[in-house]
């Protein structure tokens, strides 16, 4: 590209070429260069609004975390409709879309990222646990409506249903499961709390 033309949402734009990298190629793919050569725009782009490298992945890993937000709102405005089992089973599908799941093979690959986000995620792998606060914060709700047991453990069940739904979606290069493989994962893990006929 030549230089002096202004490139429009240039975050986003850099955003979604490092994802088509991270689909495509995998983590030891995203270079500068990549994810420059994938936007169509010269590398300087990069370098003039981000510090480095680490800084920008750092900010995509910061930016798909506060799309978990969105989701935790939509999820908790579900609270009281639908089924348990199909409200999770929904959440599950959405938030472990290929590119959620590239993210978290990012963030373990990259000792530097990671150190990185440990500023605004502490303890566990980022994304996975925002996500795992997101259920949590669903099954509390649930549990208040009684749609679920008062003495249900959220804490346990919340972690077990993100690492169990990260486990079916691992395999970046195979096909996604299908809806009721994860319905039926989802199902086994709440029968002992759900107090809603399972289907």
């Amino acid at each position: 590209m030549p230089t002096g033309v202004a490139i429009h949402d240039a975050r986003e734009q850099l955003f979604d070429a490092a994802e088509r990298v991270l689909l495509r190629d995998g983590p030891s793919a995203l270079t500068s260069r990549a994810v420059t050569t994938e936007a169509g725009c010269a590398k300087g782009v990069l370098h003039r609004h981000f510090a480095d490298l680490d800084a920008f992945l750092a900010e995509l890993v910061l930016d798909r975390i506060g799309r978990i937000d969105s989701q935790a709102t939509d999820l908790r405005n579900s609270a009281g409709t639908g089924t348990v089992a199909d409200n999770l089973t929904g959440a599950l599908t959405d938030l472990f879309g290929a590119v959620a799941v590239a993210i978290v093979g990012l963030v373990t690959s990259r000792d530097d990222l990671r150190a990185r986000l440990r500023r605004t995620t502490p303890t566990g792998i980022p994304v996975l646990t925002e996500a795992t606060a997101m259920i949590a914060s669903y099954l509390t709700t649930e549990r208040e409506l009684g749609r679920i047991a008062a003495d249900a453990d959220v804490d346990t069940l919340a972690p077990t249903l993100i690492g169990t739904g990260h486990m079916l979606f691992a395999d970046r290069k195979g096909t996604p499961p299908e809806a009721g493989a994860v319905h039926k994962v989802v199902a086994t893990v709440i029968a002992g709390v759900a107090q809603e006929p399972l289907p």
